[in-house]
């Protein structure tokens, strides 16, 4: 008996089908087993990657934020570093080597300010300085600007059939005004203005599957051979469709196994 081998464009047609019909049932599952209204869905995005400590958040009025402070800069600051770094060349080379070695030293920072905060959790513990929120958030957004200038181009390497090979920051003048941008969102945050704070806390989230569905797009795209395929957003919506649902799988699973070990959609520490 011979076997049936489906071909290319079988397959191809299989998932076309296979891949929206799983997104729409994740998709309406999530929806209705997390907490309701916009805030709960990104309560619910947060509640899968970030502790949510009530002490170590801003509040919208006298509600906790859904990222705490550190991770509200990084989602922001990647988000604003996206925004700012996004052109139409596609470039994917990284930033030239000056620029990479200050992304370290943010990274450095990031590290000891996050090591400094988590040592003040435990009782008697040394510490360096007393953490502040607004430390958290300043940190978290350099972060978050260094991952975006990381993420992006091996996005646009991965992709595009026409990605170039120019470095995606190359300049100080582009630097200087990432860091304008951020002090601008940053005091934004500090505001405590719920008019401004409660639109941030759905971006903020959101950005969190924003930077997942684009690693799980590369993933995708490297496990089936189909990298640099593509030359718009609407030709490459396969694998972009799979990778927010893996990433929105991950989040469902990592919300549903919090859940069930806490019995409570609050974060860490939380009466």
């Amino acid at each position: 008996m011979t076997s049936f081998t489906p071909s290319q464009p079988v397959r191809v047609t299989v998932l076309k089908v296979f891949v929206p019909v799983l997104a729409l049932i994740v998709l309406a599952g999530w929806l209705i087993y997390t907490p309701a209204g916009l805030l709960g869905k990104a309560d619910a995005i947060a509640y899968a990657i970030c502790h949510r400590i009530a002490s170590h958040s801003f509040a919208i009025g006298d509600r906790q934020m859904p990222l705490c402070a550190r991770c509200t800069g990084m989602y922001l600051g990647t988000l604003l570093g996206f925004l700012f770094q996004y052109n139409h060349e596609k470039r994917g080379g990284m930033p030239v080597l000056k620029i990479m070695i200050l992304l370290g030293v943010a990274l450095v920072i990031f590290g000891i300010d996050g090591v400094n905060s988590y040592l003040t959790l435990i009782p008697n513990a040394p510490s360096l300085y007393t953490p502040e929120n607004w430390l958290r958030l300043l940190t978290g957004s350099a972060l978050g600007i260094g991952i975006a200038a990381v993420l992006l181009p091996v996005f646009n390497q991965t992709v595009w059939a026409d990605w170039q090979d120019k470095p995606i920051l190359h300049s100080w003048k582009q630097v200087g005004a990432l860091v304008l941008l951020a002090a601008i969102l940053d005091l934004t945050v500090l505001s405590g203005n719920p008019i401004l704070l409660y639109p941030l806390a759905i971006l903020g989230s959101a950005t969190v599957i924003v930077i997942l569905g684009m690693i799980y797009t590369i993933i995708w795209l490297m496990l089936f051979k189909q990298e640099n395929k593509y030359h718009h957003l609407k030709e490459a919506w396969l694998p972009l469709v799979a990778g927010f649902t893996t990433a929105l799988i991950q989040i469902s699973i990592m919300d549903w196994g919090r859940y069930t070990l806490t019995g409570t959609w609050k974060g860490f520490f939380s009466s």
